[in-house]
């Protein structure tokens, strides 16, 4: 064999079966190791067919494969074959010359299978890792310690709309607010290390913001600190509880306030009344004749009757009021800043007439009335839930008068307000 120019210890391996063919895998990977010939009887052994595969020289003559050594004084003979005579051969093909054999090559081989099965594991876990954060849904950043972006996962592509190449080395920052990035940079993150589910704003690529959760924790690796962030879009999850916050505080229906909304209305209103030295009214209304619209047409008609209803008291107060309903064909509005008690039976007025008009339900023409209750904070109640049940009982008093008009607390009538059919 030619003398050729190498880089890296000369070795001979003789024995090409597991132990050989994972020994020249191992070396294959060290620059400091060059494998210069393999030799072994079976032609077809696994280390053969790969020094092949590599252009390493191979032989099935031992003898052969010693004599080419000679090229390379320096050369390290490792002898896997398990025939122990082979030191014999060494020594007589090329003088006193080491030759690692026996016991000393069974270590050795040993030690290469261990290894080779560690190597396997480490490699086997770190695809394993990697296919978790390159398939996870949530978003997985890591920094360093001068917060600049080291590494950003396809759900965090997603997420934010950044390619990886368009973060990697750019500061964190980037992904937030500039608001939310002032309080950030004072904060050390050592200190936000460990926090999870941290729910704060980001900042997509388009420039739009939305709501994200963040759980922060640190490593070391090779004396270097890095911080992992895993970013969740919850938009939906946003969404969906702003959804359920409203169906908890608004009727299904006719999507007013209902009762437990109202009453919180209500006692805004009288706190900022107190305050200012203006009053409040109360006013409880029950719809006259709408069972009858019920039985005759149906449920579903009924329905359309209360949304209707509602979407024409909702015409008449100003925004700064609250229409609500509290139950079945009961609606209750807070009037707030009310000067004098007549302003209200100005709006009980305006509600009695608007309502009176036909309603045009699926081709149906059907005409209600509605009885009307006021009561006036502070003169009648200081407490909202006394003051809804005063408002009540002077709408039964208006019932009991002839319907589709309107009582004060204590039976005081309404100036004005006559009964209207």
């Amino acid at each position: 064999m030619a003398k050729r120019k190498i880089h890296g210890h000369p070795v001979l391996i003789l024995g090409a079966g597991r132990g050989g063919s994972a020994l020249l895998e191992m070396f294959l990977e060290d620059d400091l190791v060059n494998v210069i010939a393999m030799a072994d009887p079976d032609g077809e052994a696994p280390g053969i067919k790969l020094a092949k595969k590599h252009g390493i020289a191979t032989y099935t003559d031992s003898r052969k494969a010693l004599l080419a050594c000679r090229d390379y004084p320096e050369c390290i003979v490792y002898n896997l074959t398990h025939d122990d005579s082979m030191s014999g051969l060494v020594a007589e093909v090329l003088g006193q010359k080491k030759i690692t054999s026996g016991p000393e090559a069974k270590l050795f081989w040993q030690m290469v299978t261990n290894l080779k099965r560690i190597k396997e594991e480490l490699e086997k876990s770190q695809n394993q890792l990697k296919a978790i954060i390159h398939h996870a849904m949530d978003g997985i950043i890591t920094i360093n310690e001068s917060n600049e972006i080291q590494a950003f996962n396809p759900a965090a592509e997603k997420i934010f709309g950044y390619a990886q190449q368009e973060v990697l080395g750019k500061n964190v920052g980037m992904l937030m607010p500039e608001s939310f990035h002032r309080d950030f940079r004072n904060l050390q993150m050592e200190r936000l290390a460990g926090m999870s589910g941290w729910e704060v704003m980001a900042i997509r690529k388009n420039g739009s913001l939305f709501p994200a959760e963040l759980s922060i924790s640190e490593m070391t690796l090779s004396g270097q600190h890095y911080f992992i962030g895993i970013v969740r879009d919850i938009t939906e999850r946003k969404v969906a509880e702003r959804k359920i916050m409203h169906l908890a505080h608004h009727d299904y229906l006719t999507d007013l306030p209902n009762r437990a909304l109202f009453l919180d209305r209500l006692e805004q209103a009288i706190v900022l009344a107190r305050r200012a030295g203006t009053k409040v009214a109360i006013v409880f209304l029950d719809l006259d004749g709408f069972k009858l619209v019920n039985d005759r047409l149906g449920h579903d008609v009924g329905d359309m009757l209360l949304q209707d209803v509602a979407a024409r008291l909702g015409e008449i107060v100003r925004s700064s009021d609250t229409v609500a309903r509290v139950g079945g064909d009961e609606f209750t509005l807070v009037l707030n800043h009310i000067g004098i008690k007549e302003d209200a039976s100005i709006v009980a007025e305006k509600i009695i007439a608007t309502l009176s008009e036909p309603f045009n339900l699926r081709g149906e023409q059907c005409q209600v009335g509605c009885s009307i209750g006021i009561a006036v904070f502070p003169e009648d109640a200081e407490d909202p839930k006394m003051l809804l049940k005063r408002a009540d009982e002077a709408m039964y008093l208006a019932k009991q008068d002839g319907k589709n008009r309107c009582k004060f607390y204590m039976n005081e009538a309404v100036s004005g307000v006559n009964e209207l059919n």
